[in-house]
Parts: structure tokens; C-alpha cells; sequence
């Protein structure tokens, strides 16, 4: 449902703009814009603006745009984007650390670092914010976001903010049980004790690691694809003889092809093409059907 006119939208001391431009921001660089681009100013701000919009406008919290294609005809209904008053991040006690949802993984890794707190090091690897990798459970070099979330604290789309511990997420590979619309304001995480030095090292090991095989400098969406039980989707791609594949001005990347690319020029219409055409290929050469980890929103063009 798209929103009818301006008077509709509830009273918000935020900041909320017509036609906000998601391609801005988004890491392909592609993609129409949100009807409506929220940025509340605090929680309460949030809740109160969603418990009063209209339950059949939908709601959708976005972070960074690191693994996400908008589709080139835009988001409908309210797009919420935490601004940077979300982002802090404190240490507690027990090893704890309690992070707002804008906060980028390395942010968290870096705190946890300085407070001698491992086993958050490999967050240094996820490039989003921590309600993006609540959301999706994330991982990277081994570890997945459900192995140190505590809890969370979510606003949920009729308003209420609930916090609740990890398990109500349900974690599966990739996947949550985030309610459609809620936004993840908060999250707390866990680790154990730790020497700093040693920490460091490992998280600029990750950071080599990923400069070394991934194609950071380029307009991309991050892993686009899911690995299958017991298999790499990358090495799939590569023996269904799509690395360096096009369509437009979209590419599967050459370094490493569980990546697509922006070129430039291109629309999410070509990258989105690209990757149902490296599905077909790859179901034709392996019998394996890839799964999507990036999250397609919005309508075509």
C-alpha cells in the first residue's frame, strides 16, 4: 500500500522525506527511492510514529544497503533508516556488549578489542549494522551472530518495543524470525576474556582476508547467494562457468563470483537478472538450486 498523501503519516520529531533517495546509500548504488525515508529521532519517536501509521502501510527498516538490491521501481509505504544517535556502543559487565542497531560490526569488534572481550572479532568481517546482522544472522569466518547475541530490543510494527533474549529469533542459517515491519533498535552480545594484542591481530587478519579475496572497492551487494549444506556457492558459480559473467552493465566478479557488480550504469534490474541467470546455470550444471542471502525489495520499474 503506498501512502496517499502527507497529511496521512503520523506526527514524528525525526526527520521524514517524500521520495527519499535509497540509491545514495545502498551499495550497488541502483534502485528507486523510498515513497517515504524515515529517520526517527529516538525510540520512543519510532514507536510512537508506526503504533499511529495505518497497519496496512508496510514498514521496512534498512541499515547501509550492503547486501540488498531496491529494485528500480522503489520501496513503498515507510522505509526506516536509525540514524546516528542509534549507533553507540557500551561495554558491560560479564563480557557484554550492548550496541545500537546503526552500529557498523567493526564498531562493535573495535569496542569489544579495547575491553579485552574476544570471540566478536569476526563482526570485523560483516560490513552492515547490527540490526541488519540481527536481522539476517550473519556471519563470517566461522562464527554467526546467534552464537553471541543475548537479546534484543525491537519495535514491533503495532508500536510496542519489546526486548526479548536471542532465542525468540529463531536463528537458522541466514534467517531470523523478526516479525514483518519490526526494527531492531538495540542488541546486547557476549563474549569471553581476552588479551587486546591478540584480538587485534586476529581482526586485521580478517581484514587482509577480505581485502585479499573480495571485491571491497567495487559497487556490490556482499555474498549474494546462500552456500548449500556441505558445498561453497562461490565454487558452484565457478564451475557453472559464470565468473565474469554480464548482463548490462552488471558482473559477476572476477575475483571472487559469489559477488556480483555494478560496473556502473547498472540497474537492479541487470544485477537481479545476472543473478537468476547464475541460478539457471548453476541448477543446469550441478542439479544445485542457490538460494538468494541478498534481500530483493521493492517494485520493478
Amino acid at each position: 500500500m503506498r501512502v496517499a498523501a502527507t497529511d496521512v503519516l503520523p506526527a514524528l520529531r525525526g526527520q521524514a522525506t517524500a521520495g527519499g533517495a535509497l540509491a545514495d546509500f545502498i551499495w550497488f548504488r541502483t534502485g528507486g527511492p523510498a515513497e517515504w525515508l524515515v529517520r526517527p529521532a529516538d525510540v520512543a519517536d519510532l514507536a510512537a510514529f508506526v503504533g499511529a501509521l495505518d497497519p496496512a502501510v508496510p514498514v521496512f527498516p534498512i541499515g547501509v544497503g550492503s547486501n540488498l538490491i531496491v529494485r528500480d521501481g522503489g520501496v513503498a509505504g515507510v522505509t526506516v533508516r536509525l540514524p546516528k544517535s542509534f549507533a553507540k556502543v557500551t561495554i558491560e559487565p560479564g563480557n557484554r556488549v550492548r550496541a545500537g542497531a546503526a552500529a557498523m560490526g567493526i564498531s562493535v569488534a573495535s569496542a569489544a578489542r579495547d575491553a579485552g572481550i574476544a570471540g566478536l572479532e569476526f563482526l570485523r568481517g560483516i560490513p552492515g549494522t547490527v540490526g541488519g546482522a540481527c536481522r539476517m544472522n550473519a556471519g563470517a569466518y566461522g562464527r554467526d551472530v546467534s552464537d553471541v547475541l543475548v537479546s534484543y530490543t525491537a519495535v514491533t510494527r503495532d508500536g510496542a518495543v519489546v526486548e526479548a533474549p536471542a532465542a525468540a529469533l529463531g536463528y537458522s542459517y541466514r534467517h531470523s524470525a523478526l516479525s514483518e515491519g519490526a526494527v531492531v533498535v538495540e542488541a546486547l552480545f557476549e563474549g569471553v576474556p581476552g588479551d587486546p594484542a591478540t584480538i587485534g591481530a586476529e581482526m586485521d587478519r580478517i581484514a587482509a582476508e577480505r581485502e585479499a579475496s573480495q571485491p571491497l572497492r567495487s559497487r556490490t551487494g556482499g555474498s549474494t547467494f546462500k552456500n548449500p549444506p556441505g558445498d561453497k556457492a562461490w565454487a558452484l558459480i565457478d564451475r557453472a562457468g559464470c565468473r565474469g559473467l554480464m548482463r548490462g552493465a552488471a558482473q559477476v566478479s572476477e575475483k571472487h563470483c559469489n559477488f556480483l557488480l555494478n560496473l556502473g550504469g547498472a540497474s537492479s534490474a541487470d544485477i537481479e537478472a545476472l543473478g537468476d541467470e547464475v541460478r539457471a546455470r548453476v541448477l543446469a550444471e550441478t542439479g544445485v538450486t542457490l538460494e538468494w542471502e541478498i534481500q530483493r525489495v521493492g517494485e520493478t520499474a
